[in-house]
């Protein structure tokens, strides 16, 4: 708790009065944060490291849970680039705390899309058997596990092509979300993999372009062709 104090006393020592109120402004909902800008965050994260980097994974992710459950944006940033520097060390059992994680301590796109698309992608991309976990996700009442469930594929994926499958399923089954930041993460996941598989994307898009959400629409298409933008965008 010393060590978290001594990096609150730095972030106190950073803040940025018209940052930390265009952020409050930006988010939907309530937020905790100090304002400090994003490269002061990593400035501070760097100082701390070398200290840091002495605890074993398992007093690093105590150190980080604590920090989590401050609930500051800045502090969550911070623990989870210590964690990410960490990657390396991941095992399955891993799994059980990430998910622990992003179910309560996440609390809105910012932290969960840095954690999901880094630490979180990087362990289900080193142990493929764990990815199709993440489709019991989908069905959770916390709006930011949804949104995990399809974040999380986006890098996993990449020039491999993994996942695919698993993308167009876990988009079937929160296609008629109601929730805003869940369409968006999904079109986003969408958006990705169409770089490398646009036909199946396309083909996904046009079968259940009637019950897709506008926005989750948007998005999942930036990446297409202007012909089949305007083809997915045509009322039949």
């Amino acid at each position: 708790m010393n060590l978290i104090s001594q990096i609150k006393g730095e972030l106190i020592n950073n803040i940025d009065p018209e940052y930390c109120e265009g952020e409050r402004r930006f988010f939907k909902g309530a937020i905790k944060n100090f304002g400090v800008r994003l490269p002061n965050r990593r400035k501070i994260a760097a100082k701390f490291w070398p200290e840091v980097k002495k605890f074993n994974k398992a007093d690093l992710f105590k150190l980080a849970e604590k920090m989590f459950n401050e609930g500051y944006n800045e502090l969550t940033t911070i623990a989870g680039s210590w964690i990410w520097r960490r990657r390396e060390k991941f095992q399955p059992e891993d799994f059980k705390n990430f998910q622990r994680w992003v179910d309560k301590y996440f609390d809105n796109w910012v932290k969960i899309d840095d954690f999901c698309t880094h630490s979180l992608s990087y362990l289900i991309n080193k142990y493929p058997k764990l990815a199709t976990q993440l489709l019991t996700w989908t069905k959770s009442k916390n709006r930011w596990t949804r949104r995990a469930a399809a974040v999380t594929l986006i890098h996993p994926f990449g020039k491999e092509k993994k996942y695919l499958a698993q993308i167009l399923k876990t988009a079937e089954t929160l296609l008629t979300d109601t929730d805003d930041m869940v369409q968006k993460g999904y079109g986003w996941m969408l958006k990705e993999a169409s770089k490398y598989n646009q036909p199946q994307v396309f083909a996904f898009v046009m079968k259940h372009k009637t019950k897709m959400p506008r926005t989750a629409l948007r998005y999942a298409i930036e990446k297409l062709p202007l012909k089949l933008k305007l083809k997915a965008m045509t009322k039949d």
